[in-house]
């Protein structure tokens, strides 16, 4: 795996790592962790080896978004990212950067601001006990946008909106965000979190990557569509997964009691389309 300043990227079995690690900035975003974030998603989307993602931080917070302070010292690097902005072509999550493997998100602190995108935008959420979620947008004169209108995907919008209006006068415990559908499970102690994400990722690992994949596509895909349009995109995923190998040797392998041993990730098998 490549070095990275601001981050820590590597490679476990099958399961990809993806760490925030500026952890005495809560792990805010640098101009420097901005340009990293896209070439680690790559990196991380092209290894074969890598079947899913978990996305954790470092320390006592997950993400708290721009480091406005640091970014302020680098005009050019904030110019950068308004245009980025403004143009919807931000490139900060998976979603961002078109990465279709499964992605965990390990929510194990403070996840503030920016930092709910990586929320908003990964395909299964996790948090340890003591996490805790805020938008402080609106409390220093700024718009929260992005970040609430992708989570009012996962959750009823009353909620949503007002985290986005108290700003950072209240916060959304782990278990709040169970009980509306943010995350799907809350890990107590909360020292367990990156055992229980790695299980987890170990779990989703086992199966067909590319039917993984066609899966998401799907899913993520339904989202920006109607009803009858994302059935008709979700049956053209379904269909381009016919004769794959691997439809062979699921049930294949259910009969002979054994692991499947499923064909590598490849961009131009079925299922990218």
């Amino acid at each position: 795996m490549t070095s990275f300043e601001t981050l820590i990227v590597e490679r476990r079995g099958a399961v990809g790592w993806l760490q925030f690690n500026r952890p005495e900035v809560g792990n805010a975003m640098n101009s420097v962790m901005l340009d990293e974030l896209e070439r680690a998603w790559a990196g991380l989307d092209a290894d074969p080896d890598v079947r899913v993602i978990v996305n954790i931080g470092s320390g006592s917070a997950f993400q708290t978004g721009l480091d406005v302070v640091e970014l302020s010292r680098n005009p050019e690097a904030l110019r950068e990212q308004s245009r980025r902005t403004k143009r919807a072509e931000l490139r900060l999550t998976a979603w961002h950067n078109s990465v279709w493997k499964p992605v965990i998100a390990a929510v194990n602190g403070t996840c503030a601001g920016g930092g709910l995108h990586f929320v908003a935008d990964a395909d299964i959420v996790i948090a340890s006990s003591n996490a805790t979620f805020l938008d402080p947008h609106v409390s220093i004169g700024q718009v929260t946008a992005y970040e609430a209108i992708a989570l009012v995907r996962k959750s009823p919008m009353e909620p949503i909106m007002r985290m986005a209006l108290t700003g950072r006068h209240e916060r959304l415990s782990a278990s709040r965000a169970y009980e509306l559908g943010i995350l799907s499970q809350v890990v107590d102690p909360p020292e367990q979190l990156a055992d229980e994400a790695m299980a987890l990722a170990e779990k989703i690992a086992q199966n067909s990557p590319t039917a993984m994949r066609a899966t998401k596509k799907a899913l993520w895909g339904a989202l920006e569509l109607g009803l009858s349009d994302a059935c008709h995109a979700g049956a053209s995923e379904l269909v381009a997964m016919w004769g794959h190998p691997d439809q062979e040797e699921g049930p294949l392998a259910f009969v002979e009691r054994r692991e499947p041993r499923w064909l590598p990730l490849d961009a131009s098998m079925p299922g990218e389309g």
